[in-house]
């Protein structure tokens, strides 16, 4: 009865399919991609006037404007920002049907996104990259860098696979790429003589500024009753070594961006003084990536990038 059932409701969702115009799915795409009837146009090969009466056809269809103005600006709606995921999945499944020829990353010629924060781009970005150019030379590497990771790398930014700390919260699954911790950082000027603990209790600390984000070492340190003065915030992790190197004071920061770093700044690193839990990069999948040989295989190049990091230390 539940296989009846279930044919019945199929039968039914392809009759109304026969009744779309799923040409208007490609444009569609583009359209939301780009949020641009000329670049979209552009993109798939019509007219801007074609562009343009698909646009109506695709919003009388759905009952939504998909895009709208906002200022100087096309943005989203709602709707079509829930939409963009499984279109392109879709899309990805269709093209799989129409060329049946399996994954090959020596002839494939996809663009591929990553997205990470720009500090993660500075310890992994250029192996990744020289790997992909070896492994996948008609491939095209994204790399969707922020000082924040959005939540919208997925949606709309259509990136195939995230790397999130655990600071960064995501409801999907997470893999582990490789272990980092915590660390202390000031230049030669410091006290030699002085650990860790007292440099943070008496230097300057520059500190990451962020509304959403509070860095867990000064969690540690308030539960401790270590008195210490902030005396620069700033947005981006990576010019806080900088900052360090040129003026001085202390700062806790990873120890895979301080090492990579302090290879051309000048960077005493010292091990955080109290326990601290560790920290992990994670992969973090797009949930609507549909192409199960790509991923597999793009999960295997991350995991050799990250391999090839210097060892992780103890702390």
């Amino acid at each position: 009865m539940d296989d009846e059932r279930d044919a019945s409701t199929s039968d039914a969702d392809l009759t109304r399919l026969a009744s779309v115009n799923l040409n208007l799915l490609v444009p569609l795409a583009a359209l939301l991609e780009e949020r641009s009837v000329t670049r979209a146009a552009a993109k798939v090969g019509l007219s801007q006037p074609a562009m343009s009466h698909a646009l109506r056809r695709m919003r009388r269809l759905l009952g939504d404007d998909l895009v709208v103005r906002r200022g100087s600006a096309m943005t989203l709606t709602p709707r079509a920002v829930q939409l963009l995921p499984p279109l392109r999945r879709v899309l990805q499944q269709a093209a799989r049907i129409v060329d049946s020829a399996p994954f090959d990353p020596a002839v494939d010629r996809r663009l591929i996104t990553v997205s990470m924060t720009t500090s993660t781009a500075l310890v992994l970005g250029s192996t990744l990259a020289r790997l992909l150019a070896e492994r996948a030379p008609n491939a095209v590497l994204r790399l969707l860098t922020s000082t924040m990771t959005s939540g919208t790398m997925f949606t709309e930014d259509g990136a195939d696979v995230a790397l999130l700390t655990g600071g960064f919260t995501s409801p999907y699954p997470r893999e582990r790429l490789y272990d980092d911790r915590w660390v202390v950082i000031t230049n030669s000027t410091a006290p030699a003589e002085a650990g860790a603990a007292e440099l943070l209790a008496t230097l300057p600390h520059i500190a990451f500024d962020s509304a959403t984000y509070r860095s867990r070492p000064y969690d540690i340190l308030d539960a401790e009753g270590v008195a210490y003065t902030v005396r620069h915030r700033v947005s981006d992790n990576l010019l806080i070594p900088q900052l360090i190197s040129g003026a001085g004071g202390v700062a806790v920061h990873r120890y895979r961006v301080a090492t990579a770093m302090s290879r051309y700044l000048d960077l005493r690193i010292e091990e955080f003084p109290f326990p601290i839990e560790g920290l992990g990069m994670n992969m973090v999948w797009n949930p609507w990536l549909a192409d199960d040989p790509f991923k597999d295989w793009l999960r295997g190049i991350l995991l050799e990038a990250a391999a090839s990091l210097e060892p992780h230390a103890p702390a």
